[in-house]
């Protein structure tokens, strides 16, 4: 009895975050009665629950089952032609080995020949005849010994390359180590038919092994931010992935789904532990300690006894998630490397300003404040950063939903110069109390080179006294100001005209007791 086997390649994928769903879809022609169609090869991994079949055509499905068909190659073309490519190598080094190994044989025998005629040339040269014959032969014997040392030096090159190729294929099919198993998954589809017609078959799966992350390029032109967005799919599975309809979801796919409930939470007075009783005597059982042991086993039989599961489907796509279509065909080998695909281009208005800290550093940062008014809720990502076509530096997006704003660094801006200099400083003794007294105050200069106004955020900070001994004051802050939290920090908002400079004065005092050695003091 002929088997019948649909040719069913992969057309679809749908990528979750730690799985995939394959399609696969053939059709075939199949005689009426009770018949058995076989999609395969399919991954070993395969989550056996997510198969599902459908299709179109006078048929019905009976069943579907698993099963392990065995195959005297790997049936994966990929791994197959690997395969061969180093059948094909080691053949290529063993034939060289042994045609070295005559070349070999052929170089001793020459140089044994070379040794025995030694002795008649000696004696034919010692009697004065130099014939032709002799000379003949000795030149015969040269040329023959050189070609023979040629032939194992190119021997030997062709040997290295061939040990080469062999080397390649060999770490080839060791990436792909999965899919060098000749035996595959089958699925074994049942289909009843009143007459004999053609079917198509649409098989899918879940398989582990495969998954996608987001990365993200920021490009800022004038205040307009372009931001793209880019998949990047990996998956080990097993099976190569052709250009096919590829979807990434950002669904979380699980084989049971339940709502979260909370256990009570008690609170309870400290008992200490009951010293251990005396062993008691075969068949002396108190009758408290017969409730205590069961109710102790009772909790044990609760406790390993498996939650019940929710043995809904596995959830592809729902209110909460969404899936994205690349606009282009990508085709994702089983090789665990990462293929990026377009999800999509937004572009965003962006409200810039800087800040600088120049009590760490005088380094000033462009930031960028932007709301998402897309449609999408981005998930987190690593982002690279462009000025114009400039590359600055990378930075880490956290998940970003419609509406929500998101501060974005967008690396550093030389234009913008800040300078924090230390203009005064006192140490004194006040009499009364004997209390020691230091005073500090710095000046911080800001100056605007772009050819535009800037919004300048620039921190700086008080000591925050942690003894009650020891008092800090602000003496002089000017200008005032905008915000001054309990940890010290001082936060100022300028806004510079293009070519312009502002001052920023800083003085406060520390009073500390006579017996406080200060610890912590910078300047």
């Amino acid at each position: 009895m002929v088997e019948l086997v649909v040719d069913a390649p992969i057309a679809a994928v749908t990528v979750y975050r730690d799985r995939a769903r394959v399609t696969r879809r053939g059709t075939i022609t199949v005689p009426a009665g009770d018949q058995t169609v076989y999609v395969e090869p399919l991954p070993l991994a395969l989550q056996e629950d997510s198969v599902r079949v459908s299709g179109r055509g006078p048929a019905t499905v009976l069943g579907v089952d698993l099963a392990m068909r065995h195959h005297p190659q790997a049936p994966d073309e990929t791994v197959a032609e690997l395969e061969r490519q180093r059948r094909e190598a080691q053949a290529e080094v063993s034939e060289l080995n042994d045609a070295d190994d005559v070349q070999a044989q052929l170089d001793t025998f020459l140089a044994q020949l070379a040794r025995r005629a030694g002795g008649s040339f000696a004696k034919t040269l010692a009697s004065g005849e130099t014939g032709a014959e002799l000379s003949g032969f000795a030149e015969s014997l040269a040329a023959r010994l050189t070609a023979v040392r040629t032939t194992r030096r190119e021997l030997a090159m062709q040997r290295r390359e061939a040990e080469e190729r062999l080397a390649a294929a060999d770490r080839r099919l060791a990436e792909v180590a999965q899919q060098r198993t000749p035996d595959r998954r089958s699925a074994a589809i049942a289909l009843a038919l009143d007459a004999e017609a053609e079917v198509e078959i649409e098989l899918s799966y879940v398989v582990p092994g495969a998954g996608w992350t987001s990365s993200y390029d920021v490009r800022l032109t004038g205040d307009q931010l372009t931001l793209s967005w880019y998949g990047l799919i990996t998956q080990h599975t097993g099976e190569d992935w052709p250009e096919c309809d590829l979807a990434l979801s950002t669904a979380r796919p699980t084989t049971a789904v339940k709502v979260p409930e909370l256990d009570p939470w008690y609170l309870d007075r400290f008992h200490p532990p009951v010293p251990a009783a005396a062993p008691l005597s075969r068949g002396a059982r108190p009758a408290a300690l017969v409730e205590q042991q069961s109710a102790a086993f009772t909790e044990q039989l609760q406790s390993a006894a498996p939650v019940l599961a929710d043995l809904a489907a596995t959830v592809e796509q729902g209110v909460t998630a969404a899936t994205y279509t690349p606009p282009r065909p990508v085709a994702v080998p089983a090789d665990g490397a990462s293929h990026r695909a377009t999800i999509a281009s937004i572009g965003l208005e962006a409200e810039l300003d800087y800040v600088t800290a120049p009590v760490r550093s005088a380094d000033v940062h462009l930031r960028a404040t932007v709301v998402n008014s897309s449609t999408h809720t981005l998930p987190a990502g690593k982002a690279a950063v462009f000025h114009e076509a400039d590359f600055v530096g990378s930075a880490a997006l956290p998940m970003w939903a419609p509406g929500e704003d998101v501060e974005l660094a967008l690396g550093l801006d030389d234009r913008i110069r800040v300078e924090r200099k230390l203009v005064r400083r006192t140490a004194t003794k006040v009499t009364l109390g004997s209390a020691r007294r230091r005073e500090v105050e710095y000046e911080t200069r800001i100056e605007n080179h772009t050819p535009r106004a800037a919004r300048i955020t620039v921190l700086d900070q008080l000591p925050v006294a942690r003894d009650h001994e020891i008092t800090v004051k602000p003496t002089t802050t000017e200008p005032e100001p905008a915000e001054t939290t309990d940890l010290g920090v001082i936060t100022w908002k300028l806004n510079l005209a293009a070519g312009q400079e502002s001052k920023i004065n800083l003085a406060f005092r520390v009073d500390t007791g006579k017996s406080v050695d200060l610890t912590g003091w910078r300047e």
